[in-house]
């Protein structure tokens, strides 16, 4: 494939809002995609240095070194592609090593009656098959947004998925009997640890979210990090805790996109507090730990594809409080998400009907010839 390398020296990293310089770094920016992606959700890098692609009408795409794509129809029963809905997230099953197993997720149903669905898969020769249903969010919802539906692993071999509150259901998040708005935390069969923190909610780990997107887990810390969307504004980063009510709609910085107050309350006992807010809204996608030597100023910072701000930005979990910063300034589009490859690389999914993958390196010779 013929790239042409982007080189950009001297570009400024900036806290996002504010013009304050704070450290500068120098990069290039290589598109790695041969041909276009269509409508992308993730990315996931293989153990053999592949990468595949969700694409949300149902595609799981293949590229390799090279950038060559190898796309196919995944078999889901009852997909639902409308608004946010579609095939969402793909990771590697604790055993994928031996077994092939991956775990996905994806929006079924209809226009009246919709719902996310967590599914085991086996993934051989480029495509997924043996798609088996393990967990589907209750209850149905009449809306074709917010089913968030980002999956992150544990070592104890449980799993988290975030759940949406369906935008016309905000209420549900703050009603354990309603799996709308939760993280839920299971086993791979499907079935509820029994130290998760809600007897009368089996699947329950965490309550009081909107729309979260971002889920990774800290191997150092064992921290679990979530970010999810708010309405205008409340945009929220939080380490997730068993138990923990987030708060929404109860508390919440953001108000309703007619401009209405959501709520009167931005605190209230018994919730928490985000670690990071932002208001005006960046829209976060994506997020990953960035966790390797060749961005040294980055390291144990995540990163976070935002939408709406269509930046990059690198969150300081350390700093006190917390801050957000845009980095690779010259990257200005809707950003869908974000991985760290192997070689220390960043990996960028843009967003939209004809979307790619940006490889980002430090500039120089040695960077060039990877």
């Amino acid at each position: 494939m013929h790239c042409k390398w982007r080189v950009w020296l001297g570009t400024w990293l900036m806290l996002l809002g504010t013009g304050e310089v704070f450290a500068q770094i120098d990069y290039q920016v290589q598109s790695l995609t041969s041909k276009p992606l269509h409508k992308p959700w993730t990315l996931l890098q293989l153990p053999d240095r592949r990468w595949v692609v969700t694409e949300r009408k149902g595609n799981l795409v293949v590229i390799d070194e090279n950038g060559q794509l190898s796309r196919s129809k995944v078999a889901l029963p009852g997909l639902y592609f409308k608004g946010q809905g579609g095939l969402l997230d793909i990771a590697l099953a604790h055993d994928f090593a031996l077994s092939n197993r991956v775990l996905i997720t994806y929006a079924t149903g209809n226009d009246a009656a919709n719902q996310l669905v967590v599914a085991t898969a086996v993934l051989d020769d480029d495509s997924l098959s043996q798609i088996t249903p393990i967990v589907t969010v209750q209850p149905a919802k009449a809306t074709p947004v917010h089913f968030a539906g980002r999956l992150a692993k544990l070592a104890d071999g449980t799993w988290l998925v975030s759940s949406g509150d369906g935008f016309d259901y905000r209420e549900q998040a703050q009603d354990k009997s309603s799996q709308l708005g939760k993280i839920l935390r299971f086993r791979e069969d499907g079935s509820a640890p029994k130290d998760n923190p809600f007897a009368e909610a089996p699947l329950v780990y965490s309550l009081g979210h909107r729309n979260p997107q971002g889920l990774v887990v800290d191997p150092q810390t064992k921290q679990i990090i979530s970010h999810e969307h708010g309405p205008a504004g409340g945009d929220e980063v939080n380490i997730i805790e068993a138990g923990t009510n987030y708060g929404w709609p109860v508390i919440t910085n953001g108000k309703d996109y007619s401009g209405a107050r959501i709520s009167p309350f931005e605190e209230y006992p018994g919730m928490a507090q985000p670690r990071l807010d932002w208001t005006p809204s960046v829209a976060p996608s994506g997020m990953a730990l960035y966790r390797h030597s060749k961005f040294a100023d980055l390291t144990g910072q995540l990163l976070v594809t935002t939408l709406k701000a269509q930046a990059l930005l690198r969150v300081n979990m350390s700093a006190q409080p917390p801050r957000s910063e845009r980095i690779f300034a010259t990257i200005d589009q809707r950003l869908r998400d974000v991985a760290v490859g192997k070689d220390g690389a960043i990996y960028v999914l843009t967003d939209g009907a004809k979307a790619e993958i940006l490889k980002v390196t430090p500039a120089g010779p040695a960077s060039a010839s990877e």
